[in-house]
């Protein structure tokens, strides 16, 4: 992904749920993760760290992810794809 990619990815995230799909480091396994950085959704879950700002220089984007409940995080190398969910 270039930097306009991943700007329009972190911007994705910023304002919606998005599903990424991404290749895992150490299996090479395909994953598909439902994930968002909305502050409302964070504060719901009851996060009490809300990431201001991510930036698009990043290898890494740290993300909520919506079915485990929990942060998780991937490399923007290894994204085939995502989608804006809502």
């Amino acid at each position: 992904m270039n930097k306009t990619e991943v700007s329009a990815l972190i911007s994705a995230l910023q304002n919606g749920i998005v599903k990424v799909t991404f290749k895992k480091i150490i299996t090479n396994e395909i994953r598909i993760m439902e994930s968002s950085l909305i502050p409302e959704i964070l504060r719901k879950n009851g996060v009490g760290t809300i990431l201001e700002s991510v930036s698009p220089d990043s290898d890494h984007i740290a993300v909520w992810c919506i079915d485990k409940g929990a942060w998780r995080s991937f490399r923007v190398n290894t994204v085939t794809g995502w989608e804006i969910m809502q």
